[in-house]
Formats: C-alpha cells, sequence, structure tokens
C-alpha cells in the first residue's frame, strides 16, 4: 500500500466481526499455514495483516478490471450473503450466483455448457 492512500477496513473491524476467528484446528487445511497467525482454544486465529493485504489486492483487481470494462462474477450461496451479494451485483451491472453453485462452472464450463444443452433439448422434446 502507497503512503497516502486509506485502508479498506481496519484491523480493529476486522477484529470487531470475528474475521479472525478459523475453522476448529482439527479441520485446517494445510495450504491455509501460511495465513494463520496462531491457535487459541482449538481454534486458528487468522493473521489480520495477511487478511488487509490480500483485501487490497482484490479490490485494486476488481477496480482495474471494471476500468477496463471487465466483468465480474459475485458469488454468495449462503442464506445470510444472498440478498445483498444480488443486489450489489445489480448496482454494479453485474453477475450474481445466489444459489447453489455447480462445481465446475468456470474451471470445466465445457462440459457444463453440453449438459446445459442437452437440458434444453430435453425440454424442447417435450
Amino acid at each position: 500500500m502507497t503512503q497516502g492512500t486509506q485502508r479498506l477496513v481496519s484491523m480493529k473491524s476486522l477484529l470487531e466481526s470475528g474475521a479472525h476467528f478459523g475453522h476448529q484446528t482439527k479441520r485446517w487445511n494445510p495450504k491455509m499455514k501460511s495465513y494463520i497467525f496462531t491457535a487459541r482454544n482449538g481454534i486458528h486465529i487468522i493473521d489480520l495483516q495477511k487478511t488487509i493485504t490480500g483485501l487490497t489486492a482484490a479490490y485494486n483487481f476488481v477496480v482495474e478490471t471494471a476500468a477496463a470494462g471487465g466483468k465480474i462474477l459475485f458469488v454468495g450461496t449462503k442464506k445470510q450473503a444472498q440478498e445483498a451479494v444480488a443486489e450489489e451485483a445489480a448496482r454494479a451491472n453485474q453477475f450474481a450466483i445466489t444459489q447453489r453453485w455447480l462445481g465446475g462452472t468456470l474451471t470445466n464450463f465445457v462440459t457444463i455448457r453440453k449438459r446445459l444443452r442437452y437440458l434444453a433439448d430435453l425440454e424442447e422434446q417435450r
């Protein structure tokens, strides 16, 4: 972050929202090791400094993508996030997924497209 830029989110607000609480230590993913600050009472504590760095990088990417006319996909399938995700995506004139995420939607779209065409054919035959 360059000098003079304002933080997107403060350490205090992340702490107050409980963003530092991770999963139980027995349910951890080793790929997350560098983002774990410590463990207390069987719960991993997330390194909020790295969280702020990651959020800033994500924010900058979204700003640059939108400025270049790119599209942003908003995803929020949990009940408590669905409405906000849909509203903000609509406000930004972007796309949103608020229902069940289909595995492979982005990484295996060739297969997904074939299945969608097959579904359309079945519906047409009705």
